[in-house]
């Protein structure tokens, strides 16, 4: 009998150990999707946090260093804007004027330095109609 009880309490340990890890492990991962305008209206609240902002990539703003791999551009949203840092491979849909999704921290100088760029796909990729005239 103290052996099966043992082994029961064993058993509710590890599940409750594997649980927590699991839960811990989501929501590290988890990030909220923030607009540039909600980014902007958190203030302090999200310095240093991992979050994802959408918007859309200012007209004449990108400036790309070491073969493409390092870009620098003005990420805009109605008024609001707010200059984006980010080293890694650029998406091939990366362009523009374009909407894009950032991923990264906001720094202490104000620059998001974004490690992940999500490009949202262009208008070229929409279905058009068929003209059956």
């Amino acid at each position: 009998m103290l052996k099966k009880k043992k082994f029961v309490i064993g058993g509710i340990i590890i599940f409750l150990a594997i649980g927590y890890l699991g839960f811990m492990s989501f929501q590290s991962s988890a990030t909220y999707y923030y607009t540039l305008t909600e980014f902007a209206q958190q203030g302090d609240s999200v310095n240093g946090e991992n979050v994802r902002v959408k918007g859309d990539i200012a007209s004449g703003s990108v400036e790309k260093e070491q073969a493409g791999r390092i870009l620098r551009f003005i990420l805009v949203e109605g008024t609001e804007s707010m200059p984006v840092y980010y080293q890694g491979v650029v998406p091939d849909t990366f362009n523009e004027d374009f909407e894009i999704v950032i991923e990264g921290k906001l720094g202490a100088d104000g620059v998001f330095e974004a490690h992940t760029i999500m490009s949202k796909c262009p208008s070229k990729y929409e279905f058009e109609p068929e003209d059956n005239g």
